[in-house]
């Protein structure tokens, strides 16, 4: 019970932080990507922000044994950048800069009731799901972009 209310906890906040930043606000990160235009940096101090409080967590946390509620802490992934990465990677950039939505904000905006953020949300959704079963039947197209 503790860890669904820790990650209620961690998801309000992390809700709360991207509605006060107006993170939610699509115009905000496409004003980000409009470099030739009215570019807004809101973005460069969102991530900012977050890197440092990142940083700081980070130095706190790894001075412990183990975390307060798991055995051990997760192994770190292991760090190679390949194709699988990269398409996703591109994918991923591309609907964040046509949509103005990643997942975090997207979710957060569905409260906003918008049609248009619900077929986003179920858009994602089922790309999510075709990519995890695409995987498991070990599909053509994925083996091609895995190696």
């Amino acid at each position: 019970m503790r860890e669904t209310i820790a990650g209620l906890l961690t998801g309000f906040i992390f809700g709360l932080g991207l509605c006060l930043s107006r993170m939610t606000d699509p115009a905000v990160v496409q004003g980000f990507l409009d470099i030739a235009g009215a570019w807004d940096p809101t973005l460069v101090f969102v991530m900012g922000g977050g890197v440092v409080v990142a940083f700081v967590g980070y130095r706190f946390v790894l001075q412990r044994k183990q975390p307060i509620w798991a055995p051990r802490f997760p192994s770190p992934p292991s760090g190679a950048i390949d194709t699988s990465l990269m398409s996703g990677a591109a994918i991923f950039g591309v609907g964040w800069g046509l949509s103005g939505y990643c997942p975090g904000p997207a979710l957060v905006s569905l409260a906003s009731g918008r049609r248009l953020i619900l077929l986003f949300v179920v858009a994602m959704l089922v790309g999510m799901i075709a990519v995890r079963w695409m995987r498991t039947r070990g599909s053509v197209s994925l083996r091609l972009f895995a190696r």
